[in-house]
């Protein structure tokens, strides 16, 4: 993603979300629903009904900017809670992005020991 740092925090609203909203329906998302604040710096994801498509709001400094991806194929995984918040690290939030389950990663081959 384009100037994020390693220490941003990543959360993600828990359960569906109408994917009409804009930068002000979402930011008042993360006010009411979330308990954050949208200009903190953090980034905040939302995902939609069909699974296929997120939004991910972040303020940089200067303005909020709205990420939209939508997959080809394949579904975002979400946390399983109706409602909430769940945390997210950097490495989970790039598995996010490029959809991987970031909740189960595996191995693509199990590491070996040197000597």
């Amino acid at each position: 993603m384009i100037g994020l740092s390693g220490n941003v925090p990543v959360y993600l609203a828990c359960g569906v979300t109408d994917m009409r909203r804009g930068i002000d329906g979402l930011s008042g998302m993360v006010t009411a629903v979330m308990k954050e604040a949208p200009g903190s710096g953090a980034v905040f994801g939302f995902r939609g009904k069909r699974a296929d498509r997120i939004k991910l709001l972040w303020w940089d400094g200067q303005g909020f900017c709205l990420f939209y991806k939508v997959l080809e194929r394949g579904y975002f995984p979400w946390p399983t809670a109706k409602d909430g918040v769940a945390h997210l690290t950097q490495a989970q939030m790039s598995m996010l992005v490029e959809g991987i389950d970031w909740r189960r990663p595996a191995w693509t081959s199990a590491p070996e020991r040197a000597g």
